[in-house]
């Protein structure tokens, strides 16, 4: 069975000339420096988790996913966590595409023995993670994301024009064979005239959603305008504690169509394709945008349907992805093709008419594909890349690691932990919001094994990033307690 294409994120592929002679001198480059293999780097990091990681569950995938999302917390254990997680499985057609509902159950801190976090095996699936249900998904899933003030309620985007909204708890469970029809969506939102396929993002505070395409327009709806049109009570629309569902049930069979919402805004700025969009933490009027033509823009829907502030050559080539500090409501990153993450002040984003960062985190070797602030500490955030690392930064250690002669000087500035527990791109990440320092990630591994993907939910040791004096004194007392103990044998 051949697996899927892996999917390139808006960009060209190469002529097949062009491709020969890089491969060729590729090969050529190798043999000179020969580098660890990904197989040696991998071997290295695996014999090093138990030091490294509070916990590490991994979890073989048949099929690859392009996306993966945290749900609700379901329940809270002595010793571990259950919650939803959401991803998807893109195929090659012998099985519909589908967007799965797992349960996962999340180890709490230092609760896991050390030997067993190392001691899985790479081709089979965790005992952590179970498939809860199935919806049959109108085409590949490219990206999920899950609505702030209802979790249970989730949207995502294919190769579509339409961005997807589904109540996952109400949506029936399918069985994934070929020739089985589609899941019904709860709701399409309509207003792109061309595919929008990765760029897509929920408000925090309000049922907002917002998209991207290939038409290269930013497209704005509010899932509460399905419900003022339905004549229910909009009220429904914040009701998150009594896990009552935002969206209408209409009662109509399902399979008849689904209904649609046209937006409350389309904004035009970009000449290329919109790779990603993210709002505003504290305004639901205001979000940003990225895209093929290397603009950061800023928004503002009560301005009108033009850019507020357009950052022409944000980085050097194709923008991938942005998120806006949740604690901080003037720091953005960008993520790019160029391998690197900027960092920009939104009270002083140019200079000279082009992006002006206020910092620069270089630690990837390939195009950067995800960056996320953690939801916990407000210089904190993680960054994915086609080089497969999943890198952890803290800006407030800029300055200390340059000043600071016993710090690697090989170590990128700011760069304070490498996830490289996957072997192909790692094409999405997802902290936790209900467990501090928790993250999934997932990989395509089409490239590296021939076919299917790596879900890894994982949490680095404390001794890595809780105050250093406190760490000490810990290790101090666990010194003392060895030398007591060995007194006594």
């Amino acid at each position: 069975m051949d697996p899927p294409a892996p999917k390139k994120r808006g960009r060209k592929p190469k002529p097949k000339d062009d491709r020969k002679d890089e491969q060729g001198n590729k090969m050529k480059e190798a043999k000179k420096s020969q580098p660890p293999t990904v197989d040696e780097t991998y071997t290295q990091w695996k014999s090093l988790v138990p030091v490294l990681y509070d916990w590490l569950a991994n979890h073989n995938l048949v099929w690859p996913s392009l996306s993966c999302r945290w749900g609700p917390q379901l329940d809270v254990a002595t010793y571990k966590n259950r919650q939803r997680l959401y991803l998807s499985e893109q195929t090659d057609g012998s099985v519909p595409n589908t967007l799965v509902i797992a349960n996962c159950e999340v180890v709490k801190p230092r609760v896991a023995a050390a030997e067993h976090i190392s001691q899985f095996n790479e081709e089979a699936r965790s005992p952590f993670v179970k498939k809860y249900k199935t919806i049959i998904h109108p085409g590949e899933v490219n990206r999920i994301r899950e609505l702030p003030q209802n979790a249970n309620i989730v949207a995502t985007h294919t190769d579509s024009p339409d961005v997807l909204i589904w109540d996952v708890e109400a949506q029936p469970n399918r069985h994934a064979v070929l020739g089985a029809a589609n899941s019904r969506p709860d709701l399409i939102l309509t207003g792109h005239q061309d595919n929008a396929e990765f760029a897509l993002a929920m408000n925090p505070a309000e049922p907002y959603v917002l998209s991207g395409g290939k038409d290269k327009s930013v497209v704005l709806w509010s899932i509460q305008d399905h419900i003022t049109t339905s004549a229910t009570d909009p009220s429904t629309a914040k009701s998150s504690s009594s896990g009552a569902s935002i969206i209408k049930q209409d009662g109509n069979d399902k399979a008849a169509d689904a209904p649609t919402v046209g937006p409350r805004g389309i904004y035009n700025g970009h000449d290329d394709t919109v790779e990603d969009v993210t709002f505003c933490p504290s305004s639901a009027q205001e979000f940003c945008s990225v895209g093929d033509d290397s603009c950061l823009i800023f928004w503002d829907a009560r301005t009108g349907s033009t850019p507020v502030i357009k950052v022409q050559k944000a980085h050097n080539a194709d923008l991938h992805c942005v998120d806006w500090n949740p604690h901080d409501g003037n720091l953005i990153l960008t993520g790019s093709a160029d391998n690197s993450v900027h960092m920009f002040d939104r009270r002083n984003l140019t200079s000279n008419g082009v992006g002006s960062p206020i910092c620069k985190f270089e630690g990837h070797k390939a195009a950067v594909l995800c960056v996320q602030w953690s939801p916990h500490k407000s210089s904190v955030f993680g960054s994915s890349a086609e080089d497969g690392l999943l890198n952890i930064w803290d800006y407030d250690k800029v300055g200390k690691q340059s000043e600071s002669a016993s710090k690697s000087p090989s170590s990128p500035a700011g760069l304070f932990f490498q996830h490289t527990g996957h072997r192909d791109k790692v094409v999405d990440f997802h902290w936790n919001a209900s467990d501090p320092w928790t993250i999934v990630s997932v990989s395509d591994d089409c490239e590296t094994t021939g076919g299917g993907g790596t879900l890894q939910i994982w949490r680095m040791s404390d001794l890595l990033y809780r105050p250093e004096d406190e760490v000490l004194a810990e290790l101090e007392r666990f010194k003392a307690h060895v030398v007591e103990c060995a007194a006594k044998t």
